[in-house]
């Protein structure tokens, strides 16, 4: 497995702020699935280029990228891409509450493939973050053609880690001002947040595991990881990278946490575009 470390006392990398406003990137509009229209946005490309398509995080929406994807875009050399808000985050419809334990199956095998049919999109690169970069190895683990996979912060099981973060993220919630943070960019912050808090720190949760579809796996995969993140630690893409059939690469960044893309935004971003174009 290729591997790649950065160390932020000793790259010349730009940490980019999380509260930075976001960047508007294509065309804004709504797309109708199973459970409801989903916020998204597209933006047109060369023809014929793999589509990139990015998958937010837990708590996220297509704003909460912060820009991110057009960073990849213009190192790619301006593919197509789509970023949606899926159900119950962004201004999208809302989710159906409280979470079943196999939700992230449902985006998967359910509302993905549906959003895809919807955009003519066939071998898209996924570009997931946690929950998205699950979704991202659940829906090529299915067997579905993917002309590579990007999984930033995966999860494939539960680890104590992922339990305390989380018990802390409700912690914060419930005694400070995130929730007028988060209306920023959700209809219903309290619900959003809900539906991913409280079906993590359910006892059913525990046992949460999809290293069953990695086999099936063939197309290239790119990992990163944050050594700092609280929700996870490298043991995540331990058994990513020893369970995928395909070839498999993984980007370390040392000192930075959840979201390796905001807080290194250049290593990463020119990792994930060397890797796209590659």
């Amino acid at each position: 497995m290729r591997e790649r470390i950065c160390d932020l006392t000793s790259c010349d990398v730009t940490r980019s702020s999380t509260t930075c406003e976001p960047v508007v990137v294509g065309e804004r509009t709504f797309v109708d699935v199973a459970g409801g229209a989903v916020e998204v946005e597209t933006t047109a490309g060369a023809p014929g280029a793999p589509t990139l398509v990015f998958l937010h995080e837990g708590l996220g929406s297509i704003d909460l990228w912060r820009g991110f994807p057009d960073d990849v875009i213009r190192r790619c050399g301006g593919p197509s891409a789509i970023v949606f808000s899926r159900h119950g985050h962004g201004h999208s419809a809302a989710a159906s509450l409280p979470r079943h334990v196999d939700y992230m199956h449902h985006e998967a095998d359910v509302v993905l493939p549906e959003l895809l049919r919807a955009l003519d999109v066939e071998q898209p690169v996924l570009i997931g973050h946690s929950d998205g970069a699950s979704i991202a190895l659940l829906y090529a683990g299915a067997g579905r053609g993917v002309a590579s996979i990007v999984g930033i912060a995966p999860h494939v099981f539960v680890e104590p880690e992922s339990v305390a973060g989380i018990e802390a993220a409700k912690a914060e919630f419930e005694s400070t001002e995130m929730v007028t943070k988060m209306a920023r960019y959700h209809d219903d912050p309290e619900a959003t947040f809900r539906g991913w808090n409280d079906v993590w720190l359910s006892p059913e949760f525990r046992d949460w595991n999809i290293e069953e579809r990695l086999p099936d796996i063939t197309a290239p995969v790119l990992l990163v990881q944050g050594t700092d993140d609280r929700y996870g630690t490298m043991a995540q893409i331990d058994a990513i990278g020893a369970g995928v059939s395909g070839p498999c690469e993984r980007l370390v960044v040392h000192d930075v946490g959840h979201a390796p893309h905001l807080e290194a935004r250049d290593v990463v971003a020119d990792a994930i575009a060397d890797f796209v174009t590659r």
